[in-house]
């Protein structure tokens, strides 16, 4: 089958499906491959319970009719999302960064769907299924897309930004994520600007940050380029009010009082009105959109329980985010404070070092109470209470119960502290 022919297959059965177990009515099965699983075992399956084709790559499970044979089912999902991204009229938004693509994400999506019918990367889904998958959601009536791009690795967003072919795009920031992938920072700086590389070469637009100085350096000379800053008039000009502990931000005279915490959502809330201000959404609607934002998903949350308010900022970390809500938690009003955090993925070589800087920061910063878990900070030098798993930390806690505190809870993924909520 050609892929024009499955385009109009597509078509008609609208829905894609990569799972077995979470197939839908008349649906798209496509038999991907993992490294512990292999998709065309479940075809049958699939069509069984009501998928009405399955794309597999290997012969032994053309089973019947329903069943399309391609060489490679992850690469035709991957040129099926191309075609159709071409075949859309909808306008793409690409995005990425260190910190932050996913909140930023949501609040663009939150602004521009005041005026417009948009779709947007659903959670996370920002890798190289989940991105064609992203494009593929794109309706006949769809008008703007936000595609969020993830990557570990040197040319991967190059290879995603063949796929998402935007018409605009933004980097949220160059931070300490992924070091060991990307070699440094440096190489994240290098791997993040192959979204960059993409829009220069195909003379499309650039949004900014103008007031992060590796922005402004890459995009000196290029003249497609629309940013936010708090201070150069050559841009859009937005204001931080205050972060205690929510951030309140100011543009054109209107306040906006978000239900975002710490600094370092500024930045992400602003390119969000920028984008909404280019687009011509009214100033009043993207006051509302953003206002009307609550963080989820263990971002950012602000959680108020047993005399505590707590800072679960539980789904990520790195060296760069987690300075960031160490910074925004010394400002924070608070007779007592605690810090519980958890391990730093993906760091490579630099681990030690940047797991004994977050500690030392800890201490100058002068916070008393420092709870650190997991194996990395467990070799750091320090006072604070170490904890090499969390049950130990689980010990601990129920036998010292924290009351009448702030709290800031923060680790990557992989250490699942929001368990400590249930400890709390």
């Amino acid at each position: 089958m050609t892929l024009d022919k499955l385009h109009a297959l597509f078509l008609e059965h609208p829905d894609i499906c990569t799972d077995s177990r979470r197939v839908t009515h008349n649906c798209l099965f496509f038999a991907l491959k993992g490294p512990n699983f292999n998709g065309n075992e479940y075809a049958k399956e699939a069509l069984d319970k009501g998928a009405a084709y399955a794309i597999v790559d290997e012969a032994a499970y053309k089973i019947s009719d329903r069943c399309i044979l391609f060489e490679d089912a992850l690469e035709t999902l991957q040129k099926l999302a191309v075609f159709h991204r071409n075949y859309s009229k909808a306008k793409i938004i690409a995005l990425t960064g260190s910190n932050g693509k996913t909140t930023t994400k949501e609040l663009i999506n939150a602004v521009l769907s005041k005026k417009y019918r948009t779709v947007s990367t659903q959670g996370n889904l920002n890798n190289h299924i989940g991105v064609p998958l992203t494009l593929l959601s794109i309706k006949a009536d769809t008008e703007i897309a936000i595609v969020e791009m993830g990557a570990n690795h040197q040319g991967e967003i190059a290879f995603l930004s063949n796929i998402v072919q935007p018409d605009f795009g933004y980097i949220t920031n160059f931070g300490k994520a992924h070091l060991e992938g990307f070699g440094g920072v440096e190489g994240v700086i290098k791997g993040k600007s192959e979204l960059y590389n993409y829009l220069l070469s195909n003379d499309k637009h650039v949004f900014l940050n103008a007031d992060d100085p590796i922005q402004i350096e890459k995009l000196d000379s290029y003249v497609k380029k629309i940013g936010f800053s708090t201070e150069n008039p050559q841009y859009y000009i937005i204001s931080l009010i205050e972060t205690n502990p929510h951030v309140v931000l100011e543009m054109e005279g209107v306040q906006c009082r978000t239900k975002l915490v710490g600094q370092y959502n500024f930045s992400n809330c602003c390119a969000a009105v920028m984008m909404g201000k280019y687009f011509n959404v009214p100033l009043e609607d993207i006051k509302a959109a953003i206002e009307s934002y609550i963080p989820e998903n263990n971002r950012s949350q602000v959680i108020e329980r047993n005399g505590l308010v707590i800072i679960l900022d539980a789904y990520n970390a790195n060296p760069t985010s987690m300075k960031a809500a160490l910074e925004h938690f010394k400002i924070i009003k608070s007779d007592d404070k605690f810090l519980i955090l958890g391990d730093m993925f993906e760091l490579g070589e630099d681990a030690d070092k940047e797991h004994q800087e977050i500690a030392d920061f800890c201490e100058a910063s002068g916070f008393p109470n420092v709870f650190l878990i997991g194996e990395n900070f467990n070799k750091v030098r320090t006072s604070f209470k170490k904890f090499n798993t969390f049950d130990s930390l689980k010990n601990y806690l129920s036998s010292n119960p924290i009351k009448h505190a702030s709290l800031l809870i923060k680790g990557s993924r992989g250490m699942a502290l929001e368990r400590v909520l249930d400890v709390l």
